[in-house]
């Protein structure tokens, strides 16, 4: 059984692809029915509430009267989601529906081959390695490896409203707009008028698969000045480019793609990139094309009701669910999901930035749940837009991810825990081509066909070292959770592997200790990489890994490994100069030149838990750190990550700072801003890490002040709630402490 849900879901929300959409619709109905009358409202593990959590959504709903031509507002399932304009679907903006399994892959360069890629050599502790970091004789390969494969938009679906004289209305022809999105149900209501006449659309994602639907009511149905429509536009790589990422496709190249209409389905082939979308349409509804040339279908309805839903899949077989049910198994899941997992009350609080604070973490688990759950780590903008062309990053599923676990939300998380699993043979290839042993995973990469695990081109991709002991990391997390015999075998082979790579990549100098690098990326992305060696942050990482390795070992019963236990006796100290955490052992100008971007010397006692960290060198170079390096050159993800070393500094005061610093922003809808230049919004590290300091601050950590180990608790000043300071009073349950 899934854990903390009552029912078994992991089948029914693994995704659809090879699926059927008959077996896969008959497994939703009948666990969803399970879902319907299993008991619910109380935390998991049987304790009373604290907190009236539908209050605590409700205060929080989304209220728009006018659309946002660069963010939706969204509907989906964590694998699969609709953005939506203020007309509840894609009338006048063409926002994105994308899904974990949707890509498009252009043709190689004529008469290329991947294996024609060859990277570069860089010197490698005395011998020489080829890394992807570049290809000067293959700049086109290149392109292509790093744009190939990208998430396709798998197309829009809008309404087509006529005036009184016949002419098309325009956002700016409708009154009386107000859309709200309940994120209690997961539904979002919209409605407004055109000249007079009262249009209302209700649209919603069905939770166990990915059926988009809406249930559109007015009188401009019955008098033909209201349609709906399904537009498919052919593949795009929009990559970093702000202006491309809210829009992904071309729709005015219809001589690339067909579509075919059969019966209530559409399919729609894009070169090797073929799906369906089935509709299911209310009685006397009817679909058919536009025009021969283009890609847009009409769905003409009667009366003053139209239902429409679309579901999207490699291959649609059997029945497809009504509008009505879409809606109604999403008014089923959304409570469940609330009302399970944790929750964090600050309403009692006397600062007054209490509902700020409250509003962002609200609104960063509806948007995580739609956006960051699905079958594979999330991409930096989820299913909202393409930025990197789509990919996901590894070392961001930290990010993303991790703090579904403090958070008691392990079904969502168990979705894509697996991704070690299917990468491991891709991993091991990379890591004894480069010489060393074990598995060394990506950087940017994705899950999908024959690129499953396989690296982007790029110096940071391709060099980056701190996404290697995550995998220790998620491990223990899940350990911690569920202390049993299963949880060591679930993990035990990747985690196997992912130690011994990081062994064998310290290296033994002459004088006995070890040392990483070079050549190596650090977090901040703004060293050398042909000259850093023993970054901070990286060596705590490689400490920490190395040794909830061996303790893995040992509670399988196992003798520790001699290898690693050497490589944890001699690696190289963290890197001190003038009493001083800096970014690598002998970093030039390091508070003139390099305090920019992440601020990787404060990560190993904060994201970590301060392995080979003294704390008092530590203290001092937070303050530094406060003192020279620029907040307009840090990522969203970065005020959280300083919010969690001022936490366990207890600089409590700080740490609240941080959560709610005003280029830490959140939109009026709750989507997390880049906060960095260049990079699309939304940023959805910033929602995850903010979830996952939150869940820190009130639950605690390690070696954290109260020693926090309950499922609930209610603090003022300092109290139960370590990371808070006076005047917050935090009623929270179900959260589990951090590492």
């Amino acid at each position: 059984m899934e854990r903390h849900w009552g029912v078994d879901r992991r089948t029914v929300l693994r995704g659809i692809a090879g699926v059927s959409s008959a077996t896969l619709m008959t497994r939703v109905m009948q666990s969803e029915a399970a879902a319907a009358t299993a008991p619910s409202g109380a935390p998991a593990g049987g304790a009373t509430s604290t907190v009236d959590r539908q209050a605590l959504v409700a205060r929080h709903r989304v209220v728009r009267h006018a659309s946002d031509l660069d963010l939706p507002v969204q509907v989906g399932n964590g694998r699969f989601a609709f953005g939506a304009d203020v007309s509840g679907l894609q009338t006048f903006v063409p926002f994105n529906t994308l899904s974990d399994w949707g890509w498009h892959v252009d043709a190689l360069p004529p008469g290329k081959t991947v294996s024609d890629y060859h990277g570069t050599i860089w010197p490698t502790y005395g011998r020489d390695v080829s890394y992807w970091s570049g290809d000067k004789n293959e700049p086109e390969l290149n392109n292509w490896l790093r744009e190939n494969p990208h998430r396709a938009n798998l197309g829009r679906i809008g309404l087509r409203l006529l005036k009184q004289d016949g002419t098309e209305a325009s956002e700016s022809d409708l009154t009386g707009i107000v859309q709200e999105l309940d994120p209690w149900t997961g539904v979002l209501h919209s409605e407004f008028q055109l000249e007079g006449t009262l249009v209302t659309v209700d649209t919603a994602c069905h939770p166990g698969a990915d059926v988009v639907g809406a249930q559109i009511r007015s009188d401009l149905i019955g008098l033909g000045r209201l349609t709906a429509f399904l537009d498919f536009p052919y593949a795009t790589r929009a990559g970093l480019n702000k202006m491309e990422a809210p829009y992904v496709g071309f729709y005015d190249r219809p001589q690339l793609h067909t579509t075919d209409l059969r019966g209530n389905v559409l399919t729609h082939t894009m070169d090797g990139t073929r799906y369906q979308v089935g509709l299911s349409l209310s009685p006397g509804a009817r679909v058919a094309r536009v025009d021969p040339a283009r890609h847009r279908y009409a769905i003409t309805g009667r009366g003053d009701a139209l239902d429409l839903a679309a579901l999207y899949a490699p291959e649609v077989k059997g029945r497809i669910p009504s509008a009505a049910e879409v809606t109604g198994q999403s008014r089923v899941w959304w409570p469940r999901y609330w009302r399970t997992g944790g929750a964090v009350d600050l309403s009692a609080s006397s600062d007054p930035r209490w509902s700020e604070l409250e509003r962002r973490i609200v609104l960063s688990q509806y948007h995580l749940a739609v956006n960051d759950a699905g079958n594979d780590p999330a991409q930096e903008s989820g299913l909202v837009n393409n930025g990197w062309y789509g990919k996901f990053h590894m070392e961001m599923y930290w990010w993303h991810a991790f703090h579904y676990a403090l958070w008691q939300r392990w079904p969502l998380l168990d979705r894509s825990t697996d991704i070690y699993r299917r990468f491991l043979p891709s991993a091991q290839d990379r890591a004894e081509a480069q010489g060393f042993r074990g598995a060394r995973w990506p950087k940017m990469t994705t899950a999908y066909g024959d690129a499953i695990g396989r690296e982007s081109p790029g110096e940071p991709t391709a060099l980056l070292l701190w996404q290697q002991p995550h995998l220790m990391f998620l491990a223990e997390l899940d350990y911690q959770a569920h202390p049993k015999q299963s949880t060591l075998v679930k993990w035990d082979k990747v985690l196997h592997e992912g130690a011994e790579f990081i062994a064998s990549f310290a290296n033994r100098e002459d004088g006995g200790r070890y040392v990483i690098g070079p050549p190596l990326m650090c977090c901040n992305e703004r060293n050398d990489s042909a000259t850093t060696m023993n970054p901070t942050f990286e060596l705590s990482y490689w400490k920490f890994a190395l040794r909830i390795a061996q303790q893995w070992r040992e509670r399988l019963g196992r003798a520790r490994d001699p290898h690693w236990d050497d490589v944890l006796a001699h690696l190289a100290p963290l890197p001190v100069e003038d009493g001083l955490y800096v970014l690598y052992e002998g970093v030039p100008d390091m508070w003139t030149q390099h305090n920019n971007n992440h601020p990787d010397p404060v990560a190993a006692y904060g994201m970590l838990p301060g392995d080979g960290v003294d704390v008092g060198v530590m203290r001092a170079t937070t303050q530094k750190v406060r003192q020279t390096w620029p907040v307009s050159d840090l990522y969203s993800w970065d005020f959280p990550l300083l919010a969690l070393n001022a936490a366990r500094l207890g600089d409590t005061e700080a740490a609240v700072d941080y959560l709610l610093h005003d280029r830490f922003g959140f939109t009026d809808t709750g989507l997390p801003a880049s906060g960095k230049s260049g990079v699309p919004s939304p940023y959805f590290p910033g929602a995850g890490a903010l979830l996952y300091t939150v869940a820190m601050m009130c639950a605690g950590w390690g070696d954290s002040p109260s020693g926090v180990r309950g499922a609930q608790g209610r603090a003022g000043s300092g109290g139960s709630a370590p990371g808070f300071p006076q005047g917050w009073s935090v009623s929270w349950e179900n959260l589990a402490p951090a590492l």
